[in-house]
């Protein structure tokens, strides 16, 4: 019984982010384009974030997406993996990090109301959050030739 609700929850999850939340914003936000091609992260430094970006991609068997990259590279960054509690617990941390969004609270209170199981890693997520330098003005595309490493540093110093 727990497997299917898990399987449930996590089904719901991803219906309400990919087909109806980022849909959305896509129109109301006009997000920025992914400037790279996947073709071109590879021929990246082997230490650069966007390198970083495309072998975290393959290995998870997805694809570049170019109105989901940045949050691609928040998984990546944050090491949050991209299962359903990797994913509240990345909007956990953005929310410690003082990060307000209708994604980033539609997410953080789903979790909190589906996944009472995992309340100390979403209380890890946002505390980490709260103590690591704010995201808010990271020009994420920008950052892409810097070392991945360094930038991880960065952000858990």
């Amino acid at each position: 019984m727990y497997k299917l609700l898990t399987k449930l929850r996590s089904s719901v999850l991803i219906y309400l982010t990919h087909n109806l939340a980022l849909p959305v914003l896509k129109r109301i936000r006009n997000p920025e384009i992914f400037p790279y091609t996947e073709e071109e992260l590879w021929h990246f430094p082997e230490a650069s974030l966007g390198y970083a970006l495309i072998t975290f991609l393959k290995k998870k068997g997805l694809h570049l997406l170019p109105h989901y990259a940045r949050h691609d590279i928040k998984h990546l960054l944050l090491e949050y993996d991209t299962t359903d509690v990797g994913e509240v617990c990345l909007q956990c941390f953005m929310l410690g990090n003082r990060h307000f969004s209708f994604p980033v609270l539609a997410t953080v209170m789903y979790g909190l109301i589906t996944m009472p199981e995992h309340y100390q890693a979403f209380s890890r997520a946002f505390t980490r959050g709260g103590r690591s330098i704010s995201l808010a003005s990271w020009e994420w595309y920008k950052i892409l030739k810097m070392p991945a490493q360094q930038l991880k540093d960065l952000i858990n110093n």
